[in-house]
């Protein structure tokens, strides 16, 4: 496929023209602007989309229509920032931006986040200004969150007026959220005539609040400064891939090297998560294992002043650096030496640094691999049955070591045949495969996973560009367990889930419970766009010194386009497209089909159906089914989490539908907060009274609530097939 691929892009690769760009960006001098290579992988991108995608789309005014309204909602979502007549003067935009990719042409929509990013400054610089003014927070008066559903500011009277308010709900909320002295109760009393007026109040937790916000929105406006045309480019792309398939995805350099380590549930470095705290990074979180962990010197919250490659090398200040910025530089490949300038935790930028040399390895991270637990459940004669839950969070494999042969490389498939055996040793009864929010990954792993439960056959068929049909089997003889078996999906249980649960319940291998997956069923293949740009184009960017110099050791250097090359298809025939997967035991869910999922996706392909594999049913397990869903109905009438999950989808839908508003009036906001604790207080109490625990008292810290209804009924729902599996084979015998 990828030759074709190559082939088919040998005819429509080109380079950036010199047409007049269709938006002046030359009037505004702080504003960003596209480069040259920026300009040739829109055309590049432009031309897969026409000419090599599974949904061809020409970039035609309908398809600009929709890349318009996708810019503007990523820019500003929320109305919080554009006025109308900004929209009224970007609708020359309209119906021309898309032909403009293809002419690569990106003055319009830079001109368009320009345009944004001037508002986003004075709405925040206004905002600054309103925590040194007088707020009347006796006055009754209400504050709309999320005006997404409401017009566009019709001027900046009316802007400033909704940025005033949420200024002053923000400041209460951070006092009432507050722990607070009695002094300071009272002086949240503003029917008590002893108490001073919030305004004039000098308390210290007030203070503290207007400091916080202070810092909050001068931090923003400081991030804002660090944004570059790179982040921009992503920004637009997105709006046109989106614009004609959902998964179809352009990543910069530094976003494609985070999806193929994401893939590969690795990357190479010093065993660290980084954050940014006042211009200055700081170790977030020491990865067990890793160069950090090993070195034993560096803890939690110091921070990095200077970072320097190799035992030689000289140092770089990165203070005031953007994260990604400075993880490029820490980051590097594995054997390589990088030094740091260490600031111990506590301590001021003044105090002198420590000078650490680490040497960067591959770090595997373990909380997005498969995992396992044991719970027990009682049996028909009362006894014990021990179900083994392996939760699998993505289907990932380490591309990059098993192209080069790595006996250990990381995949899901290798990581769950070792779990498998060690519940075979802790003589398990029955395995359930957690997949809930597992949105996909590797296609070879969900075939491979399928294969340690069924014997040899296909497991999925996909359709190409070319509309042929490969079926994707398992190859390897036997099974790693041949037992009862579940597997938990969710409205979030998208791709390489669907695929595996999907054979699993066409085999009739397993049980199916929870609720109807994603409905992602279309195949992408990521392409390198340093194998798509021509050589015309890279002469050009040479002569014109055009060079990226931001892209991080070993990402691509113009990028990856993860583009739809194809269509998923049960073994049966259908498409997991827009139906997914549907659970043999339903659970209720808030997540609607309309509103979440492929189904919501304007630019989603449709469901169609192709002919059914030669495939085998392991077994019919439609009378047992039933009989479950008889079981499991029954004692659903007599859980009270059940009811509390009806109520929560209930409230869930009547809230998403209006626009809420929120009072910025002391008592009103005080009697909210009140009956919604009390309310809280009363359903956590009717949980844990249901599970024979200790009540939540008054004047107690709020006890931790790790409750699974999902995953103990399904736990339930398995021990039950174990006891029906046991009388069918007694049965037999």
């Amino acid at each position: 496929m990828f030759k074709k691929l190559v082939f088919a892009l040998s005819i429509i690769s080109v380079v950036a023209c010199g047409a007049k760009p269709r938006a002046d960006l030359s009037d505004n001098l702080d504003g960003l602007k596209p480069t040259t290579q920026h300009e040739i992988i829109a055309k590049e991108v432009a031309g897969l989309l026409e000419n090599v995608a599974y949904k061809k789309v020409a970039m035609s005014d309908s398809l600009s229509n929709i890349v318009f309204n996708n810019l503007i909602k990523s820019l500003d979502q929320g109305k919080n920032y554009f006025l109308q007549s900004d929209i009224d003067e970007f609708e020359k935009f309209r119906n021309t931006i898309s032909q403009d990719f293809r002419n690569g042409d990106l003055s319009a929509p830079f001109y368009i986040y320009n345009r944004y990013i001037e508002r986003y400054r004075t709405r925040l610089t206004y905002a600054i200004s309103q925590l040194d003014t007088k707020h009347d927070f006796a006055k009754k008066e209400f504050y709309t969150p999320s005006r997404e559903k409401l017009d566009w500011f019709k001027s900046e009277e009316e802007a400033n007026n909704q940025w005033r308010q949420k200024v002053k709900y923000e400041i209460l909320n951070l006092k009432l959220t507050t722990t607070v002295d009695s002094a300071e109760s009272k002086l949240l009393n503003p029917n008590d005539p002893e108490t001073p007026s919030l305004d004039a109040a000098k308390d210290t937790t007030g203070n503290k609040s207007i400091e916080t916000l202070k810092k909050r929105y001068k931090n923003l406006l400081s991030q804002e400064t660090k944004l570059n045309a790179n982040d921009v480019f992503q920004l637009v792309m997105t709006s046109l891939t989106d614009a004609v398939d959902p998964h179809t995805s352009y990543f910069n350099p530094s976003f494609a090297q985070a999806f193929n380590e994401g893939m590969a549930n690795t990357f190479e470095g010093i065993g660290a998560r980084l954050m940014v705290d006042n211009e200055v990074v700081k170790i977030m979180e020491v990865i067990p294992g890793g160069p950090i962990f090993k070195d034993k010197s560096i803890h939690i919250d110091d921070k990095i002043i200077g970072v320097a490659q190799g035992e030689k090398g000289e140092f770089e200040d990165i203070i005031g650096w953007r994260i990604d910025a400075a993880v490029a530089k820490i980051k590097g490949p594995k054997g390589t030496v990088v030094r740091l300038k260490i600031i111990p935790a506590g301590q001021d930028l003044t105090a002198h640094p420590r000078i650490v040399s680490l040497t960067r390895e591959k770090i595997v991270v373990e909380e997005e691999s498969a995992k396992k637990e044991i719970k027990t459940v009682k049996g028909a004669d009362g006894k014990n049955l021990k179900v083994g839950i392996i939760t699998i969070p993505k289907f990932y494999i380490d591309f990059d070591a098993y192209r080069k042969r790595d006996p250990n490389y990381k995949s899901t498939t290798r990581d769950v045949r070792l779990i498998l055996d060690t519940l075979k040793q802790e003589k398990v009864d029955a395995v359930l495969i957690d997949l809930r929010f597992n949105g996909g990954g590797s296609l070879q792993e969900s075939i491979e996973l399928t294969g340690l439960f069924i014997d040899k056959g296909p497991v999925v068929q996909v359709r190409d560009v070319q509309n042929r049909i490969e079926v994707d089997q398992d190859e390897d003889a036997g099974v790693s367990w041949s037992g009862p078996m579940g597997v938990i999906i969710n409205r979030f249980s998208a791709s390489a889930s669907e695929i595996f649960a999907g054979a699993i319940q066409d085999y009739g291998r397993g049980i199916v419970l929870g609720s109807q997956t994603y409905g992602k069923g279309t195949v992408q293949s990521a392409v390198d766009m340093s194998r798509i740009i021509s050589p015309t184009s890279r002469l050009l960017l040479k002569a014109q010194g055009a060079k990226d110099d931001t892209v991080p050791t070993g990402a691509p250097e113009f990028g990856q386009i993860n583009i739809t090359l194809g269509k998923f298809y049960r073994i049966t025939g259908s498409s997991t497209q827009h139906k997914g997967v549907s659970p043999d035991i339903a659970f209720p869910t808030q997540y609607s089909a309309e509103k979440f999922g492929e189904s919501s996706e304007p630019a989603a392909l449709p469901w169609d159906q192709i002919k059914s594999s030669n495939f085998t049913k392991i077994a019919d397990l439609t009378t047992i089914t039933k009989s479950l869903t008889a079981m499991h109905e029954a004692r659903m009438k007599k859980s009270q989490e059940y009811l509390f999950l009806l109520e929560d989808i209930k409230t869930f839908e009547e809230k998403r539908e209006e626009i809420t508003k929120v009072p910025i009036q002391i008592e009103e906001l005080k009697a909210e907060r009140e009956d919604n604790k009390a309310k809280n207080r009363k359903r956590v109490n009717e949980m844990l009274k249901s599970r024979n625990l200790p009540l939540w008292l008054e004047g107690k810290p709020q006890p931790k609530l790790d409750f699974d209804f999902v995953k103990d009924e399904s736990i339930q729902v398995m021990g039950d097939y174990i006891n029906l599996s046991k009388k069918i084979q007694l049965a037999k015998k």
